[in-house]
């Protein structure tokens, strides 16, 4: 075709959920323990998110060093594969605690690949507001029918970028792992 272009179709928006997982102080380790320790580090950090996503059948969207962003299409799948993941961190005694954020909502599906969206952008900002071991996500991310999972309401809060406050929580496993 010369020149052609297809009529655009209205854009389709999907619902999903957004998770951001992140190791605190890769930095600074890094530093201190040198890059092989660090490379140590990440190789089982990985290891435990491929475990965890192929098992409870989470896509992992894209490594960002020493993180990871995740996309759900069932949000339970999600929430659950992030307590579990944040566990197996902590059983392996990682130098490394990590940190989370989780948030839902419509996006835009771009290339088949990359999404777009405020539920992409919360999630980010609520892994970078969590402190290590936490998992913040937005109040309602937690469905009733969720049996391993559950909300400690830390209030609303202005959340960069953000017009109005979000109704942040901690999600921490039902039997408190």
């Amino acid at each position: 075709m010369s020149g052609a272009e297809l009529p655009r179709k209205a854009l389709k928006r999907v619902e999903r959920t957004f998770a951001f997982l992140d190791l605190c102080g890769f930095t600074a380790y890094t530093d201190k323990e040198g890059d092989t320790a660090a490379y140590d580090v990440i190789s089982k950090f990985r290891t435990a998110v491929r475990q965890v996503a192929s098992e409870r059948g989470v896509r992992l969207a894209k490594w960002l060093g020493d993180g990871v962003m995740m996309v759900g299409v069932e949000q339970e799948d999600l929430v659950e594969a992030v307590i579990d993941i944040e566990f197996l961190v902590d059983e392996s005694r990682s130098p490394l605690p990590m940190r989370a954020g989780i948030a839902r909502g419509p996006v835009l599906l771009i290339d088949g690949d990359d999404h777009v969206g405020s539920a992409v952008i919360l999630a980010s900002r609520l892994c970078d507001r969590a402190e290590p071991h936490q998992i913040l996500a937005q109040a309602g991310t937690v469905a009733r029918q969720m049996v391993n999972a559950e909300e400690i309401r830390l209030g609303e809060h202005d959340v960069p970028g953000f017009a109005h406050k979000i109704e942040i929580v901690q999600l921490t496993s039902l039997g408190g792992h």
